[in-house]
């Protein structure tokens, strides 16, 4: 990638960057919204979770990721779970409204069909499925981006992989593995969705003297060791 090629990259991320941040911002805007609206009415908005196998509880799959328990409980999200929106929006735009839904919903519906008769609140749910995404993602794509972020989530998060087992009876365990088994679900079906970045210099194959790269060097070598073989007597050397 060239200079020029930069400065095109660079003009179109702009764009790009300021999505990111309007969808980070605006969820956050709305969990911290709702604990506002909690405190200044007395409200307990906690019924709005998730009942599993309630009717009244399919209510919650659209309304537990904004209701948070406590400001302890909000604050312990907030901060994760915009990195996180941000960072899909920011590096995978062409899966990130499929992605971000599905987690959301399918996560959702799978607490209400599977996890424990009580009401199950907050963002955590979103915020496995999004981690969980982005690692398999890194892992599936294998480009310097995506392992980039992979390993990131892995850095940053990895210790959260204990949440999803039930070592804490007021911790929606449930809620934590719908959304990791989401996420991974995610992962593998939009694999392939979002273009792959452009190579930089650094990355590009070096070329030898006759102008063939190292892949080209490779195919050559397997043609002739399969021509060696079906004609032993003439030996072909690279």
């Amino acid at each position: 990638m060239n200079t020029d090629d930069e400065n095109i990259v660079l003009k179109e991320e702009k764009p790009r960057i300021y999505v990111s941040l309007f969808f980070s911002l605006m969820f956050l805007f709305a969990i911290w919204l709702v604990k506002f609206f909690e405190s200044f009415t007395g409200i307990d908005l906690s019924p709005y979770g998730i009942y599993p196998r309630e009717l009244s509880g399919l209510r919650g799959i659209l309304f537990a990721p904004l209701v948070h328990s406590d400001y302890s409980h909000l604050i312990s999200n907030t901060l994760t779970i915009a990195v996180l929106i941000f960072t899909l929006f920011y590096a995978y735009p062409r899966s990130s409204f499929p992605v971000f839904a599905l987690i959301y919903i399918i996560g959702g519906l799978s607490v209400w069909i599977f996890a424990r008769p009580a009401y199950h609140i907050g963002a955590s749910g979103l915020i496995y499925g999004l981690i969980s995404f982005f690692f398999l993602a890194g892992v599936l794509r294998r480009d310097i981006k995506s392992i980039a972020i992979s390993l990131l989530m892995v850095f940053l998060y990895g210790s959260l992989v204990w949440g999803v087992l039930p070592t804490d009876p007021q911790v929606s365990y449930e809620s934590h593995l719908s959304g990791a088994l989401t996420g991974l679900l995610c992962a593998i079906i939009f694999r392939k969705k979002d273009e792959l970045p452009p190579k930089y210099e650094w990355e590009e194959t070096e070329e030898n003297d006759d102008g063939l790269t190292d892949e080209d060097l490779e195919e050559e070598r397997k043609k002739l060791e399969i021509q060696n073989l079906l004609n032993p007597d003439e030996k072909l050397k690279l």
